[in-house]
């Protein structure tokens, strides 16, 4: 098992590759604490995954509990070896008229929920003796995206925070890496392409535009997940890994 014994934190659990990622995280040997907003999906969850799974109900857009999170769930697991820090959302890709209450939130749960995980985790890594912590960034965060520029811009962030987090904590043997998923078939999805105004177009030339010529799955970015985490990638940090079908090797 790859992450036998080990002590594992996502957050937007619940669905999507979030889900998925617990699932094969439990599959592999950890004890997960699973963090979500929606309490009756997250209960769905643990019934469907069994004991190793730990619901906890945490709304990220809100300052302190993207504190006191990690601290609760290092308590419910005796500690934290892994955290994957996934929770995020669609921004509308206007620039004119920005809504910035939507702005502020958008900013809260890309960028600012990963930040303040980080400072508040790497404590109880130190304490185990090292850990990895994984980000969810977007091939947005790699390449610009006309469609949706304040994401791309939180995305870039991700990116840079990661690459900087590496050097900072590689003395205490902690990890930290970012997945950089394109499209994939989750709930998220319809956020993105429904804030088109073609939705149908939209759909069609981003399949075009991936070289594999599908969306990729849950399934797909919990994998990639998966091995960033493990100790297989004992010696890769400071990585944003495309899992994208191509997309940015163009």
């Amino acid at each position: 098992m790859r992450l036998a014994n080990k002590l594992a934190v996502v957050t937007a659990a619940a669905s999507g590759m979030g889900r998925a990622g617990v699932e094969v995280f439990v599959r592999e040997g950890a004890q997960v604490v699973a963090v979500d907003i929606n309490e009756a999906a997250l209960i769905d969850l643990a019934q469907a995954v069994g004991p190793a799974v730990r619901p906890l109900v945490a709304d990220l857009t809100d300052l302190e509990r993207c504190r006191s999170y990690i601290h609760q769930a290092a308590e419910m697991l005796g500690g934290i070896d892994l955290l994957w820090s996934h929770a995020g959302m669609p921004v509308d890709g206007r620039i004119e008229g920005l809504d910035m209450a939507e702005y502020d939130r958008s900013i809260m749960l890309n960028l600012t929920s990963s930040v303040l995980a980080a400072g508040e985790v790497i404590g109880y890594m130190r304490r185990r003796g090292g850990g990895s912590i994984l980000f969810t960034g977007s091939t947005a965060g790699l390449v610009g995206s006309m469609a949706s520029p304040v994401y791309s811009a939180e995305k870039f962030a991700v990116v840079g925070f990661t690459k900087s987090l590496a050097q900072r904590f590689a003395p205490d043997n902690v990890r930290v890496n970012v997945v950089c998923p394109s499209i994939a078939n989750t709930p998220m999805k319809q956020g993105f392409i429904g804030a088109s105004t073609d939705p149908e177009a939209f759909e069609k030339v981003l399949t075009a535009s991936i070289p594999l010529g599908r969306f990729a799955s849950a399934e797909d970015v919990a994998n990639a997940a998966l091995f960033l985490l493990s100790d297989e990638a004992s010696f890769i940090t400071g990585v944003a890994l495309p899992v994208d079908g191509g997309f940015t090797a163009r």
